[in-house]
């Protein structure tokens, strides 16, 4: 089922006739999202010639997460490189000129495909548990606080508690996932860049690299230059997919709020938010927070992680819990122990799980295992995300 929104009647007329008979006009936005939530059957959305870019961008920025498998085709009265760009950026599968009918129903046609192709794809793995796994993003805004380390080790630690892990590679231009888990891989996330049409459970299963029972990866490019081609939207049908075939996804960030760093909050139940005992680290921290605030990503999905907790820098966790307004969740001790497990490419909690770096992790795990966190189909989409000027806006800030 299609919807078309425009709000000139005649051309409605026109671009309907060339999507489908029984395609649904509306004039307005408010019409749109309303369409959609009463009846989620709908696979395409046509935005048509005079609806503005930004309000564009404000659609897909929210539904192409929360609903991988709806298309959207642009309609433009002219095309250049600047609005291809665009488009590509907020998520539209295809533009099509005005003028150009039969190239609006070969674009709807080849949408509706790759929706029915998604649509099935997710059912199916879904469908094997009934449910959708846990997505945990950890991020800092500043490189070497450990977050990498707490990622790999955190994905270990789930999987020896007995659930299904893919832990994936976030860090597109400088991952070092392979390198910390001693992996070789032959394949990653790179190898489905230009197939998004092709993102289901068996070509997934295709690119992720085994590292132990129950504990997969998925991995960042090893190619300078490929990170670019890597959309966002890429990335959002991929943690989708994931989410579907495994209990656990754990998914290691850059230190920046890129889109597909976004996209990987907006599919997340909790975020682990790695700081240190050093001002640098825990001022990245307060403007994280902040950011996260102003995005309308809900607290309750905040999980401050305390590295080299134990360090003697003259600063005490109370102090930085006050400062941040936030308590901590996780304080994970200062060890040799550590640097030298990453050295050997093993993960300290499979390597000496009681040593008390294992032992603080494996209770993190277990805590954001057992929390129940609203399902984010709960919540109004808005609270989500607001939208990709906000977003540049938010991480200005953050690097600034």
């Amino acid at each position: 089922m299609s919807i078309l929104l425009e709000t000139d009647p005649f051309l409605a007329s026109a671009l309907s006739a060339a999507i489908s008979p029984e395609t649904v006009v509306v004039p307005d936005l408010v019409a749109l999202r309303r369409l959609l939530v009463d009846d989620p059957r709908h696979e395409l959305v046509v935005i048509g010639p005079d609806v503005e870019m930004s309000v564009v961008d404000d659609f897909t920025s929210t539904e192409r997460v929360a609903r991988p498998a709806l298309g959207v085709v642009l309609v433009r009265r002219r095309l250049d490189t600047a609005i291809l760009k665009e488009a590509l950026k907020a998520g539209v599968r295809e533009v099509v000129k005005l003028d150009d009918l039969t190239g609006l129903t070969e674009a709807c046609r080849e949408s509706r495909e790759v929706s029915q192709q998604l649509r099935g794809g997710v059912s199916e793995v879904a469908a094997d548990s009934g449910r959708l796994g846990r997505l945990i993003t950890v991020f800092s805004a500043k490189g070497g606080c450990g977050k990498t380390t707490l990622a790999t080790n955190l994905g270990a630690a789930c999987a020896k508690r007995g659930h299904r892990v893919c832990l994936v590679d976030l860090d597109l231009a400088f991952g070092d996932v392979a390198i910390a888990l001693q992996l070789f891989p032959e394949r990653g996330i790179a190898d489905v860049v230009g197939r998004s049409n092709a993102v289901d459970r068996k070509a997934v299963a295709a690119i992720v690299t085994s590292h132990s029972p129950r504990f997969d990866t998925l991995l960042a490019p090893v190619e300078p230059g490929i990170a670019e081609n890597i959309s966002a939207t890429l990335v959002g049908e991929l943690l989708q997919c994931l989410k579907g075939m495994y209990d656990v996804v754990v998914v290691d960030t850059p230190p920046a709020f890129t889109d597909q760093v976004l996209t990987s909050f907006d599919a997340s139940d909790h975020m682990a938010l790695v700081t240190t005992l050093d001002i640098p680290a825990l001022k990245n921290l307060k403007l994280t927070l902040e950011t996260l605030e102003l995005l309308g990503y809900a607290r309750e999905r905040w999980n401050v992680v305390l590295n080299r907790a134990d360090s003697k820098v003259g600063l005490a966790v109370e102090d930085v819990e006050k400062t941040l307004g936030i308590p901590i969740a996780a304080q994970i001790p200062s060890s040799r122990a550590v640097p030298a497990s990453v050295n050997r490419g093993v993960a300290i909690v499979q390597e000496s799980p009681g040593h008390a770096v294992s032992t603080s992790i494996r209770t993190f795990a277990e805590k954001l295992l057992s929390d129940v966190v609203a399902e984010q189909a709960q919540e109004p989409a808005s609270h989500r995300r607001r939208g990709i000027n906000l977003r540049r806006k938010a991480a200005a800030e953050v690097t600034a």
